[in-house]
């Protein structure tokens, strides 16, 4: 049993052990944002009342968690839960405590839930990439290549259902490039993602300097269109998750079923069986009839589909339109491989991971909210700050599909 887990919970534990000491004034709550048919009182707690009770789960969490190390035994997922919410709540209360500014709760929900969505979906393309034995660094080109082709797309026929065609596709022929370079010519596939992310930065970058691009916008780069918000009657109104949940664009109803769909997909169906064979033992998978090197492209161009949904989501997709800027991804796409490490190269891991990074990224735009002096530039690295301390403290052991980049 790795020790890192319990360190971690350790540092985290003391972090919130300082917050406690340093608390001070009352730290406001609030479950929702206005306008929901049921309305929830505020709550107003002692910012240091808040973080001593945040500080005792943590401090039980990493007692809980060194105990099963000594045993020996799984620690298991809820431990990770709890200290990562106190964590998040303390920093909240310990920052908000003294603000005349509300927490709240149900904007930092949906907006977690908002910055995840690019990274669930990028998440999934390495999952679907990486299982089948390919890996698929290329996921940050895959994204930038989505967000910018499905703007342009839906700017010039004024359609954003055909941007959402034309994202996919495009994000599918970044992936068919990774395929043809891996595995017809077996060239190093790490090599070729970053020199893949690299071209597609570049070329988003040249189009976006070229003069059609820049007299042009409202025809090739418009913030018009895009997807509005759909509210599904009675479950939209239940409180706090209503709203966070189910008054979302259509995009995101279509993740939902996704992950559902590619967890099925890879645990509980034949396709899925041989997916995850060429994955793991390529020539066992051949000599059973499997043709690895088709299912190996096939996929690659799937997950390279995938990805492209999730840059749509930065442009699009997302129920406020945005136009495409020079490098929008953000890194997100280095992220989501993180997501995909973090979650053991399983779609719920992954997803689960995806989140707690899209709330992360939702914390460091509530923080300044509630004290207008925050230091912009410290809260915008808590999400990367986030990504390091998660895949350095809480991966553990963790075994990656056996044949992945390995030629076949």
């Amino acid at each position: 049993m790795s020790w890192r887990r319990p360190i971690a919970y350790l540092i985290l534990t003391l972090l919130l052990g300082a917050m406690w000491m340093s608390a001070d004034g009352d730290a406001i709550f609030s479950l929702t944002r206005g306008g929901e048919s049921i309305e929830i009182p505020d709550f107003t707690f002692g910012s240091a009342a808040v973080c001593c009770v945040l500080t005792l789960v943590g401090l039980l969490a990493t007692v809980y968690a060194f105990v099963r190390a000594v045993q020996r035994k799984k620690i298991g997922v809820l431990p990770t839960i709890a200290i990562g919410v106190s964590a998040v709540l303390g920093l909240l209360a310990w920052y908000g405590g003294g603000s005349s500014s509300r927490i709240t709760l149900t904007f930092a929900l949906a907006s977690g839930l908002a910055s995840a969505t690019p990274l669930i979906f990028g998440s999934l393309a390495g999952v679907v990439s990486e299982r089948v034995g390919i890996v698929n660094i290329a996921i940050e080109g895959q994204l930038l290549a989505g967000a910018f082709v499905g703007v342009v797309v839906a700017s010039w026929w004024q359609s954003v259902w055909l941007g959402l065609i034309a994202a996919p596709a495009a994000g599918a022929i970044v992936g068919a490039l990774l395929a043809f370079f891996a595995i017809k010519y077996n060239v190093d596939q790490i090599i070729v993602g970053v020199v893949l992310n690299v071209l597609v930065i570049g070329l988003t970058t040249f189009f976006l300097g070229t003069e059609p691009f820049k007299t042009n916008k409202i025809n090739l780069n418009s913030s018009i269109f895009h997807l509005d918000r759909i509210a599904i009657p009675g479950l939209s109104d239940i409180p706090v998750l209503g709203p966070v949940l189910f008054d979302q664009t259509a995009l995101t109803y279509f993740m939902y079923a996704l992950i559902a769909a590619l967890t099925v997909y890879l645990y509980r169906s034949k396709w899925g069986l041989r997916l995850r064979a060429c994955g793991e033992h390529p020539k066992a998978a051949a000599t059973v009839g499997i043709n690895v090197r088709a299912t190996r492209f096939r996929n690659s161009l799937l997950a390279g589909a995938i990805a492209g949904l999730g840059g749509a989501y930065l442009t699009i997709a997302a129920d406020i339109g945005h136009e495409f800027n020079d490098k929008m991804s953000s890194g997100k796409g280095y992220i989501a491989l993180a997501a995909m490490i973090l979650g053991k190269w399983n779609p719920i891991g992954a997803v689960g991971a995806a989140l707690m990074f899209g709330f992360a990224e939702a914390t460091a735009i509530l923080l300044p909210t509630l004290d207008s002096s925050a230091p912009a530039n410290l809260i915008n690295m808590i999400p990367y700050v986030i990504t390091i301390l998660a895949v350095a403290g809480f991966v553990g052991k963790s075994r990656p599909p056996a044949a992945e980049n390995k030629p076949y």
